[in-house]
């Protein structure tokens, strides 16, 4: 051990390293904070996330509350509004912001879990795919493309005729559609890393395939699954609000981004607000997703950081 200025012990250049924040994690927040749309993406998402999770604890009303006798008030910037109800009632007198919160809840939760399992299952498979080729890499891309020969939706709206709408069903169908994104992107990476010095290395010497796979080529295949996956999260908001506008999603009487759509059209020209605010909702939700994706992307990728927006 050294001494510094004779009294300090020298915490060496691991500790200095660990000191200055020099990890993989701090560097990538750097990163993301010297961009402007993944500043903005982010506090945007922040702010939706809190608003879904933590305002209804702090809201009187229940989402489901009805009142008839407070039927179609408007936001409380109208004439007519109240305070009480700051984004207007709907058609049965349910508070719509309780409404939107409630169904930002189902959306995000869709979009969370949707990704986690198609990216398990797209890595899993892409990893083998790619790492050992041959008739392995042929019977899982095949199996992909038959995947990507059925129409999503058709495929989505079989699916939940025949097993019946509820949240589950709903995330495991928008991730049995999508898996294949994920997989032949892993798989493009995985062919790309495989061939570097340091795998062949590690071939060379004996290194089991398990270890390869784990300590050297999945580290290098994540940085495009994560963007990939924040913005395919977008996606499947879009899909979900879709498919409940349909009445193929969540079933009532919880409330969703697509069925508030759905109900509020019948009433857009009295009641614009009813269709209206929930649109503001998914538009503002999405557009924070891609933001947040686009800057990731420049974060991770050395050849775009000099294109900072």
């Amino acid at each position: 051990m050294t001494l510094s200025s004779g009294l300090v012990p020298d915490p060496g250049p691991k500790a200095k390293a660990t000191l200055a924040g020099s990890g993989p994690l701090a560097s990538l927040v750097r990163e993301l904070l010297l961009s402007r749309s993944a500043v903005i993406g982010g506090t945007v998402l922040m702010l939706v996330i809190l608003a879904c999770f933590v305002a209804p604890h702090l809201w009187g009303l229940a989402p489901n509350d009805t009142d008839l006798m407070t039927r179609f008030l408007p936001p409380v910037w109208s004439e007519g509004g109240r305070w009480s109800h700051p984004l207007g009632t709907d058609n049965l007198g349910r508070d719509v912001l309780a409404r939107i919160l409630a169904g930002g809840q189902v959306s995000l939760l869709v979009a969370v879990c949707t990704v986690l399992v198609a990216v398990s299952v797209g890595m899993v498979l892409g990893t083998l795919a790619g790492y050992y080729g041959g008739r392995v890499d042929s019977l899982i891309m095949r199996v992909g493309d038959l995947f990507l020969a059925y129409p999503f939706m058709l495929l989505t709206i079989s699916v939940i005729a025949i097993l019946g709408p509820s949240l589950p069903i709903l995330i495991l169908v928008l991730a049995l559609a999508d898996w294949v994104t994920y997989a032949r992107t892993v798989r493009g990476s995985v062919l790309s890393v495989k061939q570097r010095e340091y795998v062949v290395a590690a071939h060379s010497i004996g290194t089991r395939d398990g270890d390869i796979l784990r300590h050297h080529v999945l580290p290098n295949v994540l940085s495009p699954v994560l963007v990939l996956g924040t913005v395919r999260a977008a996606n499947y908001i879009v899909w979900e609000s879709g498919l409940s506008f349909l009445g193929m999603g969540v079933p009532p009487p919880t409330p969703t981004w697509g069925m508030m759509l759905s109900e509020g059209r019948d009433f857009i020209l009295d009641a614009w607000w009813l269709a209206t605010l929930p649109g503001i909702a998914i538009m503002l939700t999405i557009l924070s997703l891609n933001l947040l994706g686009d800057g990731l992307r420049d974060a991770l990728d050395p050849r775009l950081k000099g294109n900072r927006r």
